[in-house]
């Protein structure tokens, strides 16, 4: 959340003050942080229904510890490298975010609800939709860590229960400090390097990357481990 926040929360908190005058205002106008913080929140919407209706049983039928959900892993993980590729690859890639409208909106937040499958990353499919729809790479990843970041901060919340009323002693509480501080190091910095990639070039490198990572993990099956 924090390395999210780090690349995008400046944006977040002009749109929750813009969403929050078009509150008072009743209306949201040509205001494009109005336009765009309204459009994130009914993006969020459907994966978060979906995820709340479907979540228990998509997590028993491919997140098993057995060789059909590992090989449901290597399977989607192609599948999202493909989808991902031919959205890059066919994608006209020249709107900005003032060509994102409702239904576009909606579908990308559609998407994010196929990262409930092993082996599909939420940001994967969401920009990989994003770029289907046109957007330029670099508008296509901005999209989706603004969409991330509502959803992360729910899932975080929804999480610290079971850390903060669960007992601690002190080396543990600095492990979980030092293991969030490294996170969200490495995450702003992860997130910094893709829009930086973006800017100049495909999403190939990380198409091939999720290919080999599903060949080690079949590979790794037919050695039996």
């Amino acid at each position: 959340l924090l390395a999210l926040l780090y690349h995008v929360g400046r944006d977040w908190l002009r749109m929750l003050g813009a969403m929050w005058r078009s509150v008072i205002e009743r209306r949201v106008g040509e205001d494009r942080d109005r336009r765009l913080g309204w459009l994130l929140v009914l993006a969020s919407i459907p994966a978060a229904l979906i995820g709340f209706a479907f979540e228990d049983a998509i997590e028993a039928a491919f997140h098993g510890d057995d060789d059909v959900s590992r090989l449901a892993i290597c399977g989607f993980l192609v599948i999202g490298a493909a989808v991902l590729f031919v959205a890059d690859r066919y994608g006209k890639r020249q709107r900005d975010l003032d060509h994102v409208g409702a239904g576009r909106a909606l579908t990308i937040g559609l998407s994010q609800a196929a990262a409930l499958l092993p082996g599909i990353s939420r940001s994967g499919a969401t920009m990989s939709t994003g770029l289907a729809f046109g957007l330029t790479r670099e508008t296509a990843a901005r999209f989706s860590f603004l969409l991330a970041t509502p959803i992360t901060l729910g899932a975080g919340i929804y999480g610290s229960r079971h850390l903060l009323t669960a007992s601690h002693t002190s080396t543990e509480w600095v492990a979980i400090a030092a293991g969030f501080a490294a996170a969200a190091i490495s995450g702003a910095l992860a997130i910094g390097f893709l829009l930086s990639w973006l800017r100049t070039r495909s999403m190939a490198v990380f198409c091939l990357e999720r290919v080999l990572l599903a060949a080690l993990v079949a590979v790794l099956l037919a050695l039996g481990h």
